[in-house]
């Protein structure tokens, strides 16, 4: 489950954070996950509250932003929603896509006391 090593990552990236900003304490945790980023939302949730027990995130609520997979057709120059790595061109069928977003996870706020 690399969702577990993800949550460690994310919060090394709070605690530097609450060092750099000078804050205690994390309420909320808004993360982006990608469609085409390989991450289960589901894991993520339960890998959260796992790792951040006895941290300055234990407690903090996660919200879990979903965004849909976005890529741009060379041959037809469309920019294309898709659900997974190469799904083919819903307009002239070509597999010639580049994924343009969806493929990221990113903390996207903090809520902080």
């Amino acid at each position: 489950m690399h969702e577990m090593s993800l949550c460690e990552s994310v919060l090394q990236i709070i605690e530097q954070q609450a060092k750099a900003q000078q804050f205690a304490k994390v309420k909320t945790v808004w993360l982006e996950i990608g469609a085409l980023s390989g991450v289960e939302p589901e894991a993520m949730q339960f890998s959260f509250e796992v790792v951040m027990q006895g941290s300055l995130v234990d407690q903090a609520r996660l919200e879990i932003i979903e965004v849909p997979g976005v890529a741009w057709c060379m041959p037809c120059g469309c920019e294309v929603l898709v659900r997974q790595l190469y799904d083919e061109c819903p307009h002239c069928g070509s597999h010639q896509l580049q994924i343009v977003d969806g493929d990221q996870m990113r903390i996207k706020e903090l809520e902080v006391e």
